[in-house]
């Protein structure tokens, strides 16, 4: 009896690769994509946002662009998906300039950003310091008819924070009480520390995080911590009762 054999297809390498991705494994997705041009497979665009997803799980930004330029070399064009991987992958390696520029270029593929897209830029601006593009950049969510989510405000309020704009960190929380949105431990994190120079705000802050019921974190105590160190009178007391401090 002949014994068949089975060839793997587009489809096949294709569910290795997410398997890839979502592990992280991205030695194995290199792996595979070599594997598909070797048997003569053509490559869709799936299949290269998949590995330079594994890549960006894998912590290696030079390898994500690198598929991300490879895929546009062989005429794929890159989907939202294939953006937000390449991205993620530049701004989790510290290189935001590379993650600004290929949401550039994502706006002159004619694509339109997702909320994902807008956030990887905030904090692209934030690793850079460049609070008030960070802000600009999240007004354009709403713009584009979209609806800011908690990590919009996170990235946002911690470009403050490094910008020393606590007001304005204070606003975009209350902002997010606004709309409904329950600000985050990260979210009173980055007001804290955005508030170390007004010590009344960031005990106040915390009472704040302990009324929410909210698990404070190092984070937290630290920026009242420093807050505490830069007060005095009767008013840090206050404070402090209020904050079980």
């Amino acid at each position: 009896m002949l014994e068949a054999k089975l060839e793997l297809d587009v489809i096949s390498y294709n569910a290795g690769l997410d398997a890839c991705e979502t592990g992280g494994q991205w030695q194995r997705a290199l792996s595979l994509l070599s594997e598909m041009w070797d048997v003569k497979l053509e490559l869709e665009a799936s299949s290269y946002s998949a590995g330079v997803g594994a890549c960006k799980r894998g912590k290696q930004w030079q390898r994500a662009l690198s598929l991300f330029r490879e895929m546009c070399a062989v005429k794929l064009e890159p989907d939202d998906i294939s953006y937000n991987a390449g991205m993620s992958a530049c701004n989790n390696g510290r290189q935001w300039t590379l993650a600004l520029m290929l949401l550039s270029e994502m706006r002159e593929a004619k694509l339109d950003p997702t909320v994902k897209s807008y956030n990887i830029g905030i904090s692209a601006y934030q690793k850079g310091r460049k609070w008030q593009c960070a802000l600009s950049l999240l007004s354009e969510v709403s713009e584009a008819k979209l609806e800011p989510d908690a990590i919009s405000y996170n990235a946002a309020i911690s470009a403050l924070e490094k910008g020393g704009q606590w007001q304005r960190a204070l606003a975009l929380l209350s902002e997010m009480r606004q709309t409904k949105m329950e600000p985050s431990i990260i979210s009173y994190n980055a007001a804290i520390s955005a508030c170390r120079q007004q010590w009344h705000q960031a005990l106040s802050l915390l009472g704040d995080v302990w009324d929410a019921r909210l698990e404070p974190q190092s984070a937290t105590t630290l920026g009242s911590a420093r807050a505490k160190r830069a007060s005095s009178g009767s008013g840090l007391s206050r404070c402090s009762a209020r904050c079980g401090m």
